[in-house]
């Protein structure tokens, strides 16, 4: 049965979810249903996370090869055949599998200023209720007896930018000319021009342009809490929608709402030194790793 060729590993909160949808559009490109199946980071495993609302995670994550490969099933004559878990980047066993599996892969990753995308991250699980500290100083405080208390890798906010770390564990094992790294910030600038070059990366046809008017999981704290829940869970009144409108058109007047019922703040300014100093020494050894200048990150 069919496997993926390419893999999105992450980062969260760098537009992978955007760029799985991008992607998706493409004819010659196929992206499994599930966005974040997770496989290659729990394979075999009893997922069991326990911090709050993780019980969705631990019920969506596919841990059986039989179940990841029915993912695939409906693949056709399309040529690059993929799934983005971010998580694939920061899960220290996910490199090993996906390299047992699927040696000649294609890997692409997206990196966000590792102190915007800890922030971004906290923003995202305080806007859906799952995040029960406002001060993100504290839920940073927090963090190690979280991870030590088994709550999921979402609340894992500083840990998660050591990039260099994780990177490292794919160019031991994988060819560099398997690997693309995009920075988050072309990626927003310029989301087109990254796509044409996915494209090329693939060997798809470049001249495709999808559609990039929408945004997906934006974060931010929502201005009304009963209307983000009633636009970002499913509830009867949608239900009755999906046989008027059409799908498109539904998913761009929901995710316009979304972002518009969200206030964006900016990361603490003590908070944003504390982290720099934190990751300074990975953001230096990552330069070097992926040939880019990451001096913006350090200021």
């Amino acid at each position: 049965m069919t496997m993926p060729n390419f893999l999105v590993i992450g980062a969260a909160k760098s537009g992978t979810t955007s760029l799985y949808h991008y992607l998706k559009q493409h004819p010659q490109i196929y992206m499994s249903p599930i966005k974040e199946p997770k496989f290659f980071a729990y394979e075999g495993m009893v997922v069991d996370f326990c911090g709050p609302r993780d019980e969705n995670l631990n019920l969506g994550t596919i841990t059986a090869v039989e179940a990841y490969r029915a993912l695939f099933q409906d693949v056709s004559n399309e040529l690059a055949i993929g799934e983005a878990s971010p998580i694939y980047i920061y899960n220290s066993r996910a490199p090993g599998r996906i390299k047992h599996y699927i040696p000649r892969v294609k890997l692409i990753a997206i990196l966000r200023n590792p102190a915007e995308r800890a922030y971004s991250s906290f923003t995202g699980l305080l806007r859906d209720g799952r995040e029960p500290l406002p001060d993100f100083a504290e839920a940073l405080r927090q963090e190690k007896t979280r991870i030590s208390n088994n709550w999921s890798f979402f609340w894992h906010y500083k840990q998660r930018g050591f990039y260099y770390v994780q990177l490292k564990r794919y160019f031991d094992l994988f060819n560099r000319e398997q690997i693309k790294i995009y920075l988050y910030e072309d990626f927003r600038d310029n989301p087109l021009g990254i796509l044409k070059d996915i494209f090329r990366f693939l060997d798809v046809d470049d001249n495709f342009v999808p559609d990039l008017s929408l945004r997906y999981n934006v974060s931010g704290t929502p201005r009304n809490r009963k209307l983000h829940i009633f636009l970002a869970g499913p509830n009867s009144m949608k239900s009755i929608l999906e046989r008027l409108v059409p799908e498109k058109l539904r998913s761009r007047i929901r995710l316009a709402l979304i972002d518009r019922n969200l206030i964006k703040k900016q990361l603490p300014p003590d908070v944003r030194r504390e982290l720099i100093r934190g990751y300074r020494e990975d953001i230096l050894k990552l330069q070097d790793l992926i040939g880019r200048d990451l001096s913006k990150w350090l200021k």
